[in-house]
């Protein structure tokens, strides 16, 4: 496993780990890179739709006021003043900062002098180069924004909405832990819900995309398959993390199965998770992260990357030929129920005994989106087509 590059560069070229590269947290990365392919997949179905007439361009107007160049400035100066506020105390104490990064970045801790400093020298230098715009009148003008580009600021907005979401449904999933420690439990980076992330993450986005004149459902559709892969990366940096996002002790390995032996049954050795040191330790391992897990586990993580491109590769290949809109939407909703009700049968979660049912929080959900799914298909092709008839 790699909790960080710093173990990553080990097996490749024999570096120590828990150099300065372990403030690359593998977690992180893969999140980084499952926002990023799901953005890549959003901007290729965009352009699809538009080529096709079902997404079309909107005018908006620009305007240049001196009020929105001040509170650039502002802004600009308030974020540059941080980063020279906390640069020099995380310099001076890079060992604490790699240990918890997301802790030390929004505590009150920092070089006061040089965070005044840098404020006020980024202040005089975005103003100087606004001057000339401050001082000639207000203009207004329009222009035509196709759909498509509107991906990076979707991208912004569910990276944001994403992690804040799926960091509160952890927190409701662990209220003494934040009741000990709100601050900690706040600003940690551990503890992500996917579900969270996804439910308010796509509140803001459709908020987004009604202002913008963009139809729901066709956004729906093509979001829906940015999710599918984007998910199934970001399950990837589960696994190579090992962040304690695997199932329950395996089973004997059954004679039927030819697929590798780690893909019935995984250790996981330098697990992030087992930091805490609740697995035996690997014999002669003198590295922060130096345990494994005994019994072995199903590599949940694994099946479910598994799972999810292999139903992306079902859906993007037949998407064309779905002309109704909002059915692939459908169909991913109850996919995507139906495996995350299995999987979570077999993960290590919290449960919750609700009605007789002893469920964790996201088969909860799972059985709220098969039933949304099944309603939107329904309807869709059911109740809506006989109206249309």
């Amino acid at each position: 496993m790699y909790p960080d590059l710093s173990y990553f560069l080990h097996d490749l070229i024999g570096t120590d780990p828990d150099n300065w590269t372990s403030v690359f947290k593998t977690f992180g990365l893969f999140l980084g890179a499952s926002i990023f392919s799901g953005a890549v997949i959003l901007f290729k179905e965009f352009k699809r739709k538009e080529g096709e007439g079902y997404l079309t361009p909107k005018t908006v107007d620009v305007k240049s006021n001196k009020r929105k160049i001040w509170t650039d400035i502002i802004m600009n100066s308030l974020i540059g003043g941080f980063f020279a506020f906390k640069l020099p105390f995380i310099i001076s104490n890079f060992e604490a900062f790699k240990e918890d990064a997301a802790g030390m970045v929004f505590s009150s801790k920092g070089n006061a002098l040089i965070g005044v400093l840098g404020l006020i020298g980024l202040f005089a230098l975005h103003y100087w180069q606004s001057k000339k715009v401050l001082s000639s009148p207000d203009t207004q003008s329009s222009k035509v924004v196709y759909p498509h580009q509107r991906v990076t600021d979707m991208a912004f907005i569910a990276a944001l909405f994403g992690v804040a979401g799926a960091r509160l449904f952890s927190i409701l999933e662990n209220l003494d832990a934040f009741w000990a420690d709100p601050l900690g439990q706040l600003f940690s980076g551990s503890g992500l819900t996917i579900y969270g992330g996804l439910i308010v993450a796509l509140a803001a986005l459709l908020y987004y995309t009604r202002k913008a004149g963009i139809p729901w459902l066709h956004f729906l559709d093509a979001i829906a398959l940015a999710y599918i892969f984007g998910y199934a990366v970001g399950r990837m940096g589960c696994h190579f993390s090992g962040d304690g996002d695997w199932g329950i002790a395996a089973a004997a390995q059954p004679g039927w199965w030819f697929f590798p032996d780690w893909l019935w049954a995984y250790e996981y050795p330098h697990n992030v998770a087992d930091f805490y040191q609740r697995g035996p330790k690997l014999e002669g391992c003198e590295w922060k992260y130096c345990t494994y897990l005994d019994p072995k586990v199903y590599p949940t993580s694994v099946w479910e990357t598994m799972a999810n491109l292999s139903v992306f590769g079902i859906l993007w290949a037949f998407r064309k030929r779905m002309k109704i809109a909002g059915v692939i939407t459908g169909i991913y909703l109850i996919w995507n129920g139906m495996q995350r009700w299995w999987i979570e049968t077999i993960r290590v979660n919290d449960k919750y005994d609700y009605m007789g049912l002893d469920w964790s929080q996201a088969q909860f959900i799972a059985i709220g989106w098969i039933l949304v799914g099944i309603m939107l298909l329904t309807y869709l092709l059911f109740i809506r087509k006989a109206k249309t008839a």
